[in-house]
């Protein structure tokens, strides 16, 4: 059975309620339009278990996409220095939930609401609805900013300043299609290049020197 996420669960009966409407009344072509968007629905929602590499030495990807961007720039929230940030940019086919690429206590959080640019724009990194967690970890801090997209609508993020989370732990989810940037100190060196597909909880994006 494919588990799904909370924030999409309405909109899961809400999808499958309409198929059976249309299946009792025999609206047979109806139907056939609605069931695979039924199944979009359900796969867009998942939440997969995800097991892969964990260690305090490891980065690993927040979430599924395709690394769009790696930039070094200077973040002014959190880290006030220096890092590179690395854009993962996700389709409406790719899982949506986000998940913490380390392990460490949040040390910030903000909200912006903004505009809905198309998020593999560089001006969505400014300008766009976003929520951003700084997590502090041994090694350094961590920036996971989520950032919506051109239909995204809600951006969902499950802690707060001050708790602690895990490595691979959910982080929250965007609902329809958006991006999520990575902040990283220069003692991290990133494994990853532009143009690679990750997966949430299973890449390594980059390792602490």
């Amino acid at each position: 059975m494919i588990r799904t996420a909370p924030e999409g669960r309405w909109f899961i009966v809400a999808a499958l309620l309409v198929l059976g409407i249309l299946l009792v009344t025999k609206l047979w072509w109806w139907a056939l339009f609605w069931f695979p968007l039924t199944v979009w629905v359900i796969a867009f929602f998942r939440d997969p278990a995800r097991n892969g590499p964990r260690g305090d030495n490891l980065v690993i990807a927040p979430a599924d996409g395709k690394i769009v961007s790696l930039i070094q720039l200077v973040e002014p929230a959190f880290h006030q220095a220096e890092t590179t940030r690395v854009s993962i940019f996700m389709n409406v086919f790719d899982c949506h939930v986000n998940r913490y690429p380390v392990s460490g206590r949040i040390g910030y959080w903000h909200y912006n609401p903004g505009r809905f640019l198309n998020a593999a724009d560089e001006k969505a990194s400014l300008e766009n609805e976003q929520s951003s967690v700084g997590v502090v970890t041994p090694h350094g801090k961590v920036l996971v900013r989520q950032i919506a997209g051109l239909i995204a609508r809600r951006i969902v993020t499950d802690h707060r300043e001050g708790q602690d989370v895990k490595q691979g732990d959910r982080m929250g989810m965007i609902r329809f299609g958006s991006r999520v940037d990575v902040f990283l100190p220069p003692n991290a060196r990133v494994l990853v290049k532009e143009g690679e597909r990750t997966t949430a909880g299973m890449t390594v994006i980059a390792e602490w020197t």
